[in-house]
Parts: C-alpha cells; structure tokens; sequence
C-alpha cells in the first residue's frame, strides 16, 4: 500500500474534524517500493541511550497496530517489554524483547533493545539480525555524543537506520542544535524530516513542548492529537520564509544520490513530491541518509508518522539477507541465525532466532540440534507455532549446545555472517554461593548465565581462592547475580576482588639455620647456609647452590629448594615473594638422621629468619590502559588518570572514529576496579577502557601500610 493509499484511508475513516487529513503524504505520491503487503515480514530494532523511551514507544508502535488494547506503563511495570524482575525493579531494559505485530497489513517484529552502555553488546545482536533500526534519543543537544558508538556500528555495518527525537512534549534544545549534534556523532548524513512548532519550534523550548509539525516533503503541517494520528492545519505564516531552506538542504541531500534530481535543482526546478519519496527511500534502504522524524511515544505523537516512514523504507528481509553476504531468494535448505539466548524457568532454554532462508518446523533438525518447540513472541508471552516462514523471528525451545551468533542449517553447511564482537570486561566481583551447599550448583549456573550473556567472563583465581565475574560495569554484574537468584534460584554475594600484590626485597642477606629433632628412633637433622640477593624485576624465583665437598649430598638439596618455594607463597609482608635467588653454599648432614623433609623444612626456617631482614617491599600490578572517549572530554579524563596514580603516556585520535582520542596510561590494577563508574560519570557513559598487565612496582608509605594491615587482619580470621 503506498503513502498516497495512507492518506486516502485515514481521510475515510471520518475520525478528524472537518478538512483534516490523516496524517500522511500528498494525495498524488506515487507507490513505493517493496511495501507489499504479502511480503515477508520484517524486522525492526528500536535502540538509544538509557531512558530514551524506548520501551514507551513499542508500547505506541504495539498499540498503533492494533496489538495491544491499551498502552502499558513503565513507572506501572504493565508494558510488553521490561517483564523480568530485574528489569521491573529497576525501571529499564535489561535484555532485549522481541514482539510480533503488524501495521496496515503488514508483518512485523519490533526488537526493544537495552540502552544501557553496559547491555551494548545484546543491542549489537539484535541489529545484525534486524532490517532497519530506529536510533530513539532525547532532545538534548549535550547527550548527542554518546549515540557515536551506536551510529559507528550502524555505518560499520550498513545496517539502514532513522533517528526518532522523542520527548519532544517535553521542554527540548533548538532542534537545529540537536540535529547539529547528532550529525557531528554520525557519519551518514542525517536529514530533518520534520520541523516542530509550538513552543519548541526552531527558536528553542521556552514555551513548552511541540504542538505539531510541518512535513519537509509534503510541505504539510500537521497537529499533534494525544493517542492518535496527527491532524492535517494550516502551514502558520511566514514559515516557508524563515524555515524554507530545511527543505533545500533535504532536496539538496537527496540530489547527492540522484544525478536526475541534481539536474533538476541545477535548473531550479521544483522536483515533485513523488519523486522525493521515492528517492528517500531507495537511499535509507542502502544505508546512503538517515532520515530524522520527531514526537513523543508516551503520548502516541509522530508514531504513525514513524510507522508508516519504517513501512515504505525498511529494506525486505531479501535485501537484509543480500547485504550480509547470503542469498536468500535461491537456494535450498534452511538457514536460522541465533542472536539471543534465554532460560525460562518453565521452558528451559530458548533461542530466537531469525529465518533467512527457508523454514521451520516444530521437530526438525538444525545443526545437528532437534528443535523442541516453536514460538512467536510477544514479550514474555509466546505463542506456539507448528512452522516459521522466511522473515519471521522465533523462539526455539532446547536448544542445547547452541550458542548466540550461531548460523543453523538442515543440511549441516553453515554459511558465515558477521557478529558482534564481545567487548573487554571492565568490572569484576568476587562471588560466591550463600550457602555452601549450593557451590556445586553455583559451576552449573554460572554456564548457563553465560550462554544468556556471553560479555561476561568467570575467572578462577586459586592464589585467592575466588571465582571473579567480569562484565561491563556494576549494573551489569548486579543484574547478573539477580538473575541467579530469581531465574536459578541461587543466591549469590559480590565483592571486590582481592589485588594479586606481590612483594621482594631491596638488600641481601645470609642465614645459617639448623633444624634438630631427636623423639626415639630416628630423629630429625639438616643444617644449611643460604644467601638470599635482589634480581631484577620480572626475574621471578631462581634457586642455585654452590655447595662444595659433599656437605650436603646432592639428593637433598632438592629438598632445600622445595622449603624456599613453599615459603616464597608467602613472604614477611603476607604475600608471595618475588625477583629472588637463593643459593645455598653450605651446610651438614646426618648420615642417620638427614631427610628430605628435614632439608625441606630447614629451607623454610632460614628464610622465615633471613626474609625480614632483606627489607622486604610491596609490589603491586600495574596495567597498560587505552582509554577511548570523546576528545570533549579527553582532559576531564586525563585529569581522573592522575587522581588514580594513574601515569599518562599521551592521547592520540583513535583509529576509524571521528572526534575521539585515545588516552595511554599505566595505572595501579587496585585503581581499575571501579574506574568504568567514574569513566562513565565524566564522559556521560560514552567512554570506555581496555586494560592488560605490564608490570610490577613498588607500593610504599600508607597504601602499603594499608594493604598490608588488611591482609594481617584477613589472616588472622
């Protein structure tokens, strides 16, 4: 159904007062392409930042297309989306939520994604596997900067994409200021679709939010009706004069991609309406603009604006597929991406999935795997299904073995697509099970929480005896230890890791040490000298001798070495003891009496006696951190390395990204800990860090006293 066949339906339906028009197009725009309603269906991610108001505008979207009777509430916990605890609790997504629906006729499914910088990686999935996206923000100028990663990963991609403003019945910036920003984070040029007026019109928000709006197309303006589509009034007065050239720099934009179009300027003709629609959407569906559209989900403003914009400039499944390097019109057998993982307490693990080639059918084998069940989404809610077309997104059920970003066949040859990459963790927490009899269970949850959410990474660390969770930042682990307790029913405690310090010795020093005891029998004898010295660092443990004339027999000297190392796991300090070399260079024996463990245990009395007099030192572990932000924010970043006892190595532009630095440091581990929290405080959650081990350095004064208190104080436990 074209735009013109929109109009001339919303006109019939003889909801608006007399001389409006449904919202819509001129009544002489041609049909578009690929906006059939037998097509495929088609898939949609609606993503952006945190608090956007995502999860309200697929309640508008699911509402407008008549899926929902009534619009459900965040603040009331009652939306399609957000239905787990962990996101109830906290008011936000927490994973990805897919629902079907349909508009006009047409098949859809809505991906709801997570906005949370932390939760990036779940949002990547899902828009490998979608048509189009909709990057959902807020009219907020100063915010625009942490939409760059996500705009970066669109245009990496090719992955189509529209921008809807929402909250524009709010107070917003200048809409010119807010487009300026965002284009300044996008490398697509972005192109204003619709200009607001009321009282954020061009000259700001004083007034209070939007009333309507005027089509840069259709060069119609439109009121805004609450809970339905807008209604066709009057351009006001002298708008042309002062907002015309929004129109020209939108005409200009297309001419860009149409030689045809270009001539037609170049002559200073008007191009038809039709022609405008048609070249829009052939350049949105290859990725070539992104069209901008305004309105307020939680009060339905521009959703079917948005809708009908999605309907005639989605690309086809067929098209998403070709993009992606798989033919899907040809060919046989199936082939079904998995690009999200989920355990539900009731049906055991699920996989949706996205069908680009073929179908499926309840009991069929893909990969090798049986496929238990089939489903259609809706939230949390999900309808059984006996096959799945081409197009469609479905949840299989037991799966297992079958892993997120995985491409499944009938016929066991797999092509390969490209995948998100999990990012570098960046917080940890020792956990560990409440109770002790579930640490057994704890192994087994821990898989499965993983296989949901591949970002995060389970460390053993035996020298402190902890399992170490890392993911994405303190949000996201504190999500994960709740799911464990409501979805697995194990309860779970986190706290900060323990630092792996180390310490050595600045001097060296010599000790005679004997070890002598007689209770019947044989007795126990072993004498040795050592000389204990300094190497340098990085040189870890070295263990020589220069015992001469058989004062010591050969066969124990082993055993002195296996009493230096034993005693090197924990040195005066209560640490292992690093960047020595013990020789021994004497020592006598009892041709009765000696032993391996007397020898043994004679090595670790002469270092316990030579130890505290070398004037031990506290090492702690230093990491190189390459630290990506905004350059806006590069010196409040620089300035949060050295408050750290961080050392600044430089700054330089970061490679493939416009107007971001790379900030080079090595900073103390102890400091990395809850450095994302800060990192992401002061960059407005756009900046990020990658971290390796470098070194050893020397701790001294109070933060050695401290660290040291604390583990005299751990042992005494």
């Amino acid at each position: 159904m074209s735009e013109q066949a929109d109009v001339e339906r919303g006109a019939s339906e003889g909801a608006l007062p007399q001389g409006a028009l449904q919202e819509g197009v001129s009544a002489k725009a041609a049909p578009q392409e690929g906006a059939s309603s037998k097509s495929a269906p088609r898939c949609a991610a609606l993503v952006g930042p945190y608090l956007s108001g995502k999860t309200t505008l697929l309640e508008g979207l699911l509402f407008a297309g008549g899926t929902i009777g009534r619009r459900g509430s965040v603040r009331e916990g009652n939306t399609v989306g957000d239905s787990t605890p962990e996101a109830r609790a906290r008011q936000m997504s927490t994973e990805m939520n897919a629902a079907a629906t349909s508009f006009l006729g047409d098949s859809w499914y809505l991906l709801d994604c997570p906005g949370s910088v932390e939760l990036t990686y779940e949002t990547q999935c899902a828009l490998l596997a979608a048509d189009m996206a909709v990057v959902v923000c807020e009219p907020e100028a100063e915010r625009a900067a942490t939409l760059a990663p996500l705009f970066k990963f669109l245009d990496d991609h090719r992955i189509p994409h529209m921008v809807f403003i929402n909250k524009m019945d709010t107070v917003p910036d200048r809409i010119g200021d807010v487009l300026a920003a965002l284009q300044s984070a996008s490398m697509r040029p972005l192109v204003l679709r619709q200009v607001p007026l009321g009282g954020a019109a061009q000259g700001g928000g004083e007034e209070g939010g939007t009333t309507g709006y005027v089509d840069l197309v259709s060069a119609r303006a439109y009121r805004y009706q609450s809970g339905q589509e807008s209604a066709l009034t009057v351009v006001p007065e002298g708008f042309w004069e002062q907002e015309g050239v929004l129109r020209e720099a939108l005409i200009e934009k297309l001419a860009d991609f149409d030689d045809a179009l270009l001539e037609q300027i170049l002559e200073d003709m008007v191009p038809p309406k039709e022609e405008l629609y048609r070249q829009l959407a052939q350049d949105v569906r290859a990725d070539l603009i992104v069209p901008v559209f305004l309105g307020s989900g939680l009060r339905e403003n521009g959703v079917h604006r948005l809708w009908k914009a999605l309907r005639h400039e989605t690309p086809s499944p067929e098209e998403t597929a070709a993009r992606r390097g798989l033919d899907a019109g040809t060919g046989a057998g199936t082939v079904t991406e998995i690009f999200k993982t989920s355990y539900a307490q009731h049906t055991g693990k699920l996989s949706l999935a996205r069908i680009w080639r073929g179908g499926l059918q309840e009991g069929m084998s893909l990969g090798g795997t049986r496929i238990g069940g089939l489903f259609r989404p809706l939230g949390s809610s999900l309808e059984k299904l006996s096959a799945a077309g081409f197009g469609e997104v479905a949840a299989l059920s037991r799966m297992e073995g079958v892993a997120t970003g995985a491409v499944l066949t009938d016929n066991g040859k797999a092509p390969e697509l490209s995948q998100a990459e999990p990012p570098h963790p960046v917080y940890g927490l020792a956990i560990a099970a409440e109770k002790r009899n579930d640490d057994v269970k704890l192994s087994a949850v821990l898989a499965k929480l993983i296989d949901e959410d591949p970002t995060l990474i389970v460390e053993h660390d035996p020298e402190a005896g902890e399992t170490v969770l890392r993911g994405q930042g303190e949000i996201h682990l504190q999500i994960a230890l709740d799911r464990m307790r409501t979805k697995f029913n194990l309860a779970v405690t986190g706290k900060r890791p323990q630092i792996p310090y180390r310490e050595t010795i600045r001097h060296g020093g010599e000790q005679h040490a004997r070890f002598r005891r007689q209770s019947g029998g044989h007795g126990q004898f072993a004498d040795i000298q050592i000389e204990v010295k300094p190497l340098p660092r990085g040189s870890g443990f070295a263990f020589t001798d220069s015992v001469v004339g058989g004062t010591i027999p050969k066969n124990y000297i082993p055993a002195v070495e296996e009493g230096v190392a034993e005693y090197l796991k924990r040195g005066p300090l209560g640490f292992p003891v690093v960047d020595v070399v013990v020789n021994l260079s004497a020592g006598q024996f009892h041709a009765v009496d000696s032993s391996d463990q007397a020898f043994k245990t004679v090595g670790r009395m002469a270092m316990t006696e030579v130890m505290p007099k070398c004037d031990p030192l506290l090492l702690e572990p230093v990491h190189h951190v390459d630290i990506s932000v905004p350059n806006a924010f590069t010196a409040k970043v620089q300035r949060l390395v050295t408050s750290r006892r961080g050392q600044l190595q430089g700054y330089d532009l970061k490679p493939g990204w416009r107007d971001w630095d790379v900030v080079t440091a090595y900073m103390p581990q102890a400091e990395l800990h809850d450095l994302i929290v800060e990192l992401r405080s002061v960059t407005l959650g756009a900046g990020t860090f990658t971290s390796r081990f470098d070194h050893m350095q020397e701790l001294i004064g109070k933060p050695a006293e401290r660290v040291v208190a604390i583990r005299t104080e751990q042992a005494a436990q």
